[in-house]
């Protein structure tokens, strides 16, 4: 019968006796004592009690060793040669099957899931660990088998040592094994554990470092053989790159790794791409196209064609808590920084240099070699058809808000300059520019709307900011107001509030 998930007391390892024998009784009292739920005379280290836990819960019988055969013997020499590891296994092999067979010891490699690849030692030691399923094929992760260093290693992404009774299966108490996760360089991903496996009387405590000490190496043979492979992938292709002349583009390894961009700050570090597609959307929602090589990917932002007539649509929303812009419908990341500067070129369409830009951004302290790098990026994200530079100007389609609030004003629209200005330009723009435009439109639309005594525009104003804190606002509406109409009780409330907070 498999046991309930024991609750698992104490924190702190026992203190383990030099003495193999009992060392040996100790830990067994305290795997019996847990598994029955009696006190015992101390408790498994931490990351033995959670092993176990996650083992228990996997419904691992502590009485039943029986690891699953995952590969027959006449599949497993494909399956070592199509995995990762394939390639460093003889650095593996010469660091640890030579200390492993003076020490008693098998060496042990498995895949991502804790199936057993490789398995090299005195052949002695491997007779005895054949009927125990200590062999290729063979599956040690947790929830196949329960607590052991290959499969906690892989469950907890740390090296780990598993020492007798320690383990939750009661067949490998004769046990003992150290390993360390390996990951792939590029991905990150676990590929795998190396472990290192013998009987209770070869215990060795600097094992588990010279087992993590064999990944890491095993990860920096890999890191090399990437690299290669990068740089071999890059030279096959610089004469496709030229060739784009300046288009922008992204050279990406198998993996969606961007090995190579133009413009480099346009691109992710990474870009999933689904084989057999021919177009990938961005995070940023653009669409690029797909060119599979022989290795890797090329994907590109092909531009319009000159010959459209067709100039794109940029939307800026400036005059909100949340300032926001859309090309083309697609929405663009956007800083507090850009969102200036693309206010400022949106008030001055016939360009700003970047001299102009640094007074307007910063005063007379700005540095045009700050706003040239900020301005570099935005071009990078707008692209060629919608800014262009000597000097910086929008040459998109200009739809902004806090444009069309000056547009209605200007035609003597006062009630459709009120209902476009729910808040000031930029609220939380310090730019020396942005703060004088900000300043000089409110106080335009104030002046209109408390001048034209057009109780409508007057109540849109003060639904927004800052008119709804306006006291001279309340005042004119409480007068203009019908005493039958709803919105007079609001505006006495709110007059009544306001000159409160005055006293």
């Amino acid at each position: 019968m498999i046991p309930e998930p024991a609750r698992i007391a104490g924190s702190t390892a026992p203190r383990l006796p030099s003495d193999q024998v009992a060392r040996f009784r100790l830990l067994q009292e305290i795997h019996d004592a847990t598994l029955s739920g009696d006190r015992a005379a101390g408790a498994h280290r931490p990351v033995i009690s959670a092993s176990w836990q996650r083992s228990l819960a996997a419904q691992v019988d502590p009485e039943d060793f029986r690891p699953p055969i995952v590969y027959p013997a006449d599949e497993i020499a494909d399956v070592r040669s199509a995995h990762p590891l394939h390639s460093v296994l003889t650095p593996v092999r010469d660091l640890l099957v030579s200390i492993a067979d003076e020490s008693q010891h098998m060496m042990i490699v498995t895949d991502a899931d804790g199936v057993i690849l490789w398995r090299e030692g005195p052949a002695g030691l491997c007779l005895r660990a054949d009927p125990v399923g200590l062999c290729e094929g063979t599956a040690w992760s947790e929830s196949a088998i329960g607590t052991n260093a290959m499969g906690t290693a892989l469950a907890t992404d740390a090296p780990v040592q598993i020492y007798s009774a320690e383990h939750l299966v009661r067949t490998y108490h004769t046990w003992t094994c150290a390993a360390a996760p390996i990951h792939d360089p590029d991905t990150g991903r676990l590929l795998g554990a190396i472990d290192v496996s013998g009987q209770l009387e070869t215990l060795h405590p600097a094992m588990v470092s010279l087992v993590n000490a064999t990944a890491q190496l095993a990860e920096s043979r890999l890191r090399e053989r990437m690299e290669h492979q990068d740089a071999r992938l890059l030279a096959r292709n610089l004469p496709q790159l030229a060739g784009l002349r300046g288009e922008p583009h992204a050279l990406l390894t198998p993996s969606g790794r961007v090995l190579a961009a133009e413009p480099l700050e346009l691109w992710p570090s990474r870009v999933e791409v689904h084989p057999g597609r021919d177009r990938v959307r961005l995070g940023d929602g653009r669409d690029a196209v797909v060119e599979t090589l022989a290795t890797g990917y090329l994907l590109r932002l092909p531009r319009e064609p000159r010959a459209t007539a067709r100039r794109p649509v940029l939307s800026l929303s400036f005059l909100s808590a949340s300032p926001s812009a859309r090309l083309d419908g697609r929405d663009l990341p956007l800083t507090l920084r850009r969102a200036e500067i693309l206010a400022l070129l949106a008030l001055h369409p016939e360009g700003l240099n970047a001299e102009q830009l640094a007074l307007h951004l910063y005063g007379d302290e700005g540095n045009p070699t700050t706003v040239r790098a900020e301005i570099h990026r935005l071009r990078a994200q707008l692209g060629e058809q919608a800014m262009r530079a000597k000097p910086y100007r929008l040459c998109a389609e200009v739809d902004a808000d806090f444009l069309a609030v000056g547009a209605a004003l200007a035609a003597g629209d006062v009630a459709g300059a009120a209902a476009a200005f729910p808040a000031p330009l930029l609220a939380r723009s310090e730019a020396p520019a942005i703060r004088a435009e900000r300043d000089q439109q409110l106080a335009a639309l104030r002046a209109a709307v408390l001048d034209r005594g057009d109780a409508a525009a007057l109540w849109t104003f003060a639904q927004g900011e800052p008119g709804r804190d306006d006291l001279e606002v309340f005042e004119r509406l409480t007068r203009l107001l019908p005493a039958r109409d709803s919105r007079q009780a609001v505006a006495r409330a709110r007059l009544s509030w306001l000159l409160s907070e005055d006293e």
